[in-house]
């Protein structure tokens, strides 16, 4: 069962009036586009996990921060709650819209407003798509480092909202390690600078608390990125393997010599297939598993590296490796990869991708774990994994258009998840919770760590209203989804209801 906002669980609501909020915008945001039919709105019904829909009560497409300001006033003083969305392309229901709540869509900030390429940053405004701002500053010799699949797509305050990692990310870090400052407004018309532009700052750091709190606390109007300089070389070796376990092992054997590649990612021979048909990008269609591994930095070390790496996939059992041969061929080998979420989807009606986090040394383990839930519901699983930070990313294939066949997928991916956290991992590594993992939080976390989260919101948010139902389960929702945790024999809240 899709699992969307319901009153009995999250609380209740405001209630609302469609007119009387649309009365009110157009009165006190002269200029503000709004959407309000249901032609204009279906389109926004749903962010990237499209499973997951809602129609919300309006759509706004400020185009100017003074609007955003006066936007968040009229929601807080008629009490309506805001759903933030950047591009839309998230993968948890992060943007998923409310039906008693304004869709605040901030696409249309997209402007670059400065590039210091001795202090290496840019400051950009949140509808900035991620690739742009390499491509932007790609004439000093400078990159923005995290780079997620979506990123020909995805707006960076998007990325700050759901703390986006990328292929990259065990060398160079995920969002909220790139990261200078970022511009937030509150719900109450506060606005807060979080970070600075020197590379440290005094204080709690609530850059970080903000990065990943899916806007549940603010919205971002303004983020200053680090930049990097291109490394003066990078290398790729893809390795062949006749199983997924003999390539976990070599992950760890990397790591474990004191090797941190730019990129270390991991495909099973589902996801291989898929990804030749599509992008042709050399990879051995008959291998159990392939590990692509970049190494990057001057020639001397990458040299030195390469030939190590070479021998502990060797050592590892590995039936085959190649480097590639010119930047072509090391474009394609990653080509491959990064368009494999869109191969599977090739190759099935539908698809359901899982983002959690595993200690390396237990990755065969649960490799292992998928397979046997994978026969048990009957349900094919393609695995492509962040192999070297354990991020893995199980793409569930199904059919929507077979009754009940949505519902295994979801169940089978919650199975994986809490089979994650059984070894020590995390039930999200960059996808964020949103509303698909929200009652995976009550597996991860107990009540006390729970009822923190919510005081922490509620610092930010004290009436909240912003993308409420999202990230953080209530108490009644673990009750209902059964993984309340039990201190010294007794449940806490025994008054709470146990469905």
């Amino acid at each position: 069962m899709s699992i969307l906002y319901e009153e009995r669980l999250d609380g209740a609501l405001p209630e609302v009036d469609r007119t009387s909020v649309l009365m009110a915008l157009r009165e006190h945001v002269p200029g503000l586009e709004i959407l309000h039919t249901d032609e204009e709105i279906i389109p926004y019904e749903c962010d990237g996990l499209s499973a997951y829909r809602t129609r919300p009560l309006l759509v706004v497409l400020p185009k100017q921060m003074e609007q955003v300001t006066a936007i968040l006033a009229v929601c807080h003083r008629l009490r309506v709650p805001v759903v933030t969305r950047g591009a839309g392309t998230g993968l948890s229901g992060g943007a998923l819209p409310l039906e008693k709540g304004v869709l605040l869509v901030m696409a249309r900030f997209k402007e670059i407003l400065d590039i210091n390429p001795i202090g290496r940053r840019a400051r950009v405004q949140p509808g900035v798509r991620n690739l742009a701002i390499s491509q932007a500053v790609a004439p000093h010799n400078l990159y923005y480092a995290p780079d997620p699949s979506s990123q020909i797509a995805c707006s960076i305050g998007g990325n700050v909202a759901e703390n986006a990692g990328g292929v990259h990310c065990l060398k160079y870090g995920l969002t909220v390690h790139n990261l200078l400052k970022i511009e937030v407004q509150t719900l109450d018309g506060e606005a807060l600078t979080l970070g600075s532009d020197a590379l440290d700052s005094p204080g709690f750091d609530l850059l970080a608390l903000f990065t990943g709190s899916e806007g549940m606390l603010g919205v971002t109007t303004e983020v200053t990125v680090k930049l990097l300089p291109k490394p003066p070389v990078a290398r790729v070796l893809l390795a062949s393997f006749d199983s997924v376990e003999k390539a976990g092992l070599a992950v760890g054997g990397i790591i474990a010599n004191g090797i941190i590649p730019g990129g270390l990612e991991m495909m099973d021979n589902l996801s291989i297939r898929a990804a030749e048909d599509f992008i042709h990008a050399g990879y051995p269609v008959d291998a159990e598993a392939i590990l692509l591994c970049e190494l990057d930095g001057v020639e001397s070390d990458v040299q030195e590296d390469c030939e190590r790496v070479n021998d502990i996939l060797l050592n590892a059992g590995a039936t085959g490796v190649r480097l590639a041969q010119d930047e072509a061929e090391r474009v394609r080998f990653w080509a491959g990869r990064k368009n494999a979420f869109p191969a599977v989807g090739r190759i099935s009606p539908d698809y359901y991708c899982m983002d959690g986090t595993i200690p390396r040394r237990a990755l065969p383990g649960v490799l292992e774990g998928i397979a046997r839930l994978s026969q048990q519901y009957d349900l094919r699983v393609a695995n492509v994994f962040h192999a070297g930070d354990g991020n893995m990313h199980p793409l569930i294939l199904f059919d929507a258009n077979e009754p009940g066949e949505f519902a295994r997928a979801e169940e089978l991916g919650g199975k994986i998840l809490e089979l994650c956290v059984e070894v020590g991992g995390s039930i999200s590594g960059e996808h964020g919770i949103g509303r698909e993992k929200i009652n995976q939080m009550c597996a991860q976390f107990n009540s006390d760590e729970i009822t923190t989260f919510h005081e922490v919101k509620a610092a930010f948010d004290p009436d909240g209203l912003l993308n409420p139902g999202k990230n953080i389960p209530t108490l009644h929702r673990c009750a209902e989804f059964g993984a309340m945790h039990v201190h010294h024999g007794h449940l806490p809240f025994p008054e709470l209801e146990r469905f």
